[in-house]
């Protein structure tokens, strides 16, 4: 149990020192628990066979969300959406939450983060916001991203792994989620601007932004997007209807509507999918795998005897927990693991609740928070460990009591 527990603590402080190798860190920690015999080749067919679907699902999205975001979908979007407030501060506010909510849900929760983050950065620079203005724009921005990926199975890639471990459909995952989804968007903004409402200001002038078709680079690919998305969507559920895997039409489709774009010479093929992070493969495949070597450890059974007499409550808050100091993605493995075998399948909703909002306790909790805090930086905004503490334990933990409460 020692040697299980020190080799998955050394992964995932490595992990945070350099997430930008995280790939390589997770499978050459994976190789080292094979070789000590933690894990064996049955053990890693069984990881594949759990994450395939997850990351290609994931790296598709991302792809497609690049794709939109170079030919000025995203920047469309939100200056429709900041006009549409008409220089009203509160309107602005929440409408920039519920656009990143939308981008959320149907583009999962980093492409909210990662792209449209830039975006609403720059519109605000250009809208003269002060710099409290411009960190309460980002701090909910980035709360509403994690806390609105609940309502399909690829808007956040713990959804994606959780639903593939327990076999879970596209249209049912949808039925359980849908309102804790709603109840989380509601909850997040009526919390979100009472923290914030004093740095907000009242007006605002939107003459300052450029008309939203000046940022179209091609009109007749920003249209044609409209409908490769509808069709994206029902493919979909009809994959749902005959069992086809989700990373087929997530994945196929982007690399189809790449093709298209590039055929149309507004984006570079071999540039974008360079660009998408193929790492995460390899993270998720070696993290699963170290995860593994927990399960074989004992720890995932005595986590079950914990959780079997569990309700909503204490599962999500577990989970949110172990997501906010050990990170999301190990923690929602551990729990599917912990959770399989239990009959109360709210417990799997409520584990994905908890993995989804939690890690926003804390500025390490997922992954997409860290790059977050990174893009920031280097865009010279530094949000310190204690300015988002602050933030993050009056914000969190009553967010993710509504939603779990929205699952009875």
């Amino acid at each position: 149990m020692f040697l299980a527990i020190s080799l998955f603590s050394i992964t995932l402080l490595l992990i945070f020192i350099k997430p930008k190798y995280m790939g390589y860190i997770t499978v050459f920690m994976a190789f080292i628990a094979f070789f000590l015999n933690m894990v064996n080749i049955d053990d890693i067919i069984e990881v594949i066979e759990i994450v395939w679907d997850a990351t290609f699902t994931f790296i598709g999205i991302i792809i497609l969300s690049l794709v939109l975001e170079k030919i000025g979908f995203f920047d469309w979007i939100a200056i429709k959406i900041a006009k549409f407030s008409r220089g009203n501060g509160f309107f602005m506010f929440v409408n920039s939450l519920l656009l990143g909510s939308i981008i959320s849900a149907f583009f999962a929760n980093d492409s909210a983060a990662l792209i449209l983050t830039p975006i609403l950065l720059s519109k605000m620079k250009i809208l003269k916001f002060n710099s409290k203005t411009i960190l309460a724009f980002l701090l909910a921005g980035g709360f509403m991203s994690d806390s609105a990926s609940l309502p399909f199975v690829f808007s956040n890639l713990t959804n994606i792994i959780t639903a593939d471990y327990f076999h879970i459909g596209f249209i049912e995952y949808f039925k359980n989620m849908i309102l804790p989804f709603i109840v989380s968007v509601l909850i997040s903004i009526c919390v979100l601007w009472l923290f914030f409402k004093k740095d907000i200001p009242k007006i605002i002038d939107i003459n300052l932004l450029p008309e939203a078709k000046s940022v179209i680079k091609s009109q007749k690919l920003f249209l044609f997007s409209w409908f490769f998305l509808i069709i994206l969507f029902v493919g979909y559920l009809i994959g749902d209807f005959y069992q086809i895997p989700v990373s087929f039409f997530a994945l196929g489709g982007a690399l189809l509507f790449l093709l298209i774009a590039t055929l149309m010479k507004e984006v570079s093929f071999s540039k974008t999918i360079k660009e998408a992070p193929w790492q995460i493969v390899w993270f998720s495949i070696g993290l699963y795998i170290v995860v593994f070597g927990l399960k074989n450890a004992g720890l995932t059974n005595y986590l079950h005897h914990v959780l079997e007499n569990g309700n909503i409550f204490s599962v999500g808050f577990i989970s949110a927990i172990l997501s906010a100091f050990l990170n999301n993605l190990p923690s929602v493995m551990i729990m599917d693991i912990a959770l399989k075998g239990i009959e109360n399948h709210h417990l799997i909703y409520a584990n994905i609740i908890g993995s989804n909002i939690g890690p926003k306790l804390t500025p390490f909790g997922s992954l997409s928070t860290l790059l977050w805090l990174n893009i920031l930086e280097k865009r010279g905004i530094k949000i310190t460990f204690l300015k988002y503490m602050k933030f993050a334990i009056i914000i969190t933990p009553i967010v993710l009591f509504f939603v779990l409460l929205s699952l009875y």
